[in-house]
């Protein structure tokens, strides 16, 4: 059994989906009700968002810590590479 993985953004993460759930239910009953596409799409996109919102605080949170822990302490040269990666994973 693994043990527990926690960080201190976890319920920050955790209020983002909620916020894209309460969306997310907002969508099924606008498309229940008949509602006009553009509105639907409009609650999509925040659904969207908040869940990528989520995903990449978790990621760069992961990259910040674990990564962190594992690679350990480094010379400056080989610090640069895994400070590139993290930044570029900004862009996923």
């Amino acid at each position: 059994m693994t043990e527990p993985h926690t960080h201190a953004t976890h319920p920050e993460i955790v209020k983002r989906l909620r916020r894209a759930e309460g969306h997310l239910r907002s969508v099924i009953a606008m498309i229940e009700d008949s509602r006009p596409c553009l509105d639907i799409a409009q609650q999509l996109s925040a659904v969207e968002k908040a869940i990528t919102n989520a995903k990449r605080t978790l990621i760069q949170d992961h990259l910040d810590h674990c990564l962190e822990e594992t690679v350990g302490a480094l010379a400056r040269d080989q610090r640069q590479s895994i400070d590139e990666f993290k930044t570029i994973t900004k862009y996923l």
